[in-house]
């Protein structure tokens, strides 16, 4: 009787990160987030009226400094989950949802208490907060993967 000796796992195929070009998308994503909320500001400026007693809207700025340290952050969690994790995409997608619905508690809990808040103007911050994550994980998880060699 013969026996026939089989390998039960494929043969793994090695990725590499190409740290340039995870640049190049991790600069692109804090743009494009930045810029998302921008355009977010300005198209709901002209649906919502934003009081100036409300001070998350009075201006442009508070989009661009709110998102910005987000983006930056997040490209550089993504980074790091490149060089830790086995599944990267997965795990700061998981890790975003969390970070997205706890970024959401204040908008629902503190900002109607906030002088000047609406409920159009509490609608814009979540619109700003769902849109920049879709920005952020989109781009991150489909552009900056490891390539296979």
């Amino acid at each position: 009787m013969s026996s026939i000796a089989t390998s039960s796992s494929a043969p793994e195929e090695s990725c590499a990160v190409s740290w340039g070009r995870f640049v190049r998308v991790g600069l692109a994503t804090v743009v494009a987030a930045v810029a998302a909320n921008v355009l977010v500001y300005f198209i709901g400026g002209a649906r919502v009226a934003y009081d100036l007693q409300f001070l998350p809207l009075t201006d442009v700025s508070g989009a661009i400094f709110f998102t910005l340290p987000a983006a930056i952050i997040a490209v550089l969690l993504y980074a790091a989950l490149l060089s830790l994790a086995r599944h990267q995409a997965r795990v700061f997608t998981i890790i975003a949802a969390v970070v997205f619905v706890v970024t959401l508690i204040p908008d629902f809990t503190y900002i109607p208490t906030v002088p000047g808040a609406t409920g159009g103007q509490t609608a814009i911050l979540v619109l700003m907060h769902t849109v920049a994550a879709g920005v952020i994980v989109q781009m991150l998880t489909t552009f900056a993967r490891p390539q296979a060699r």
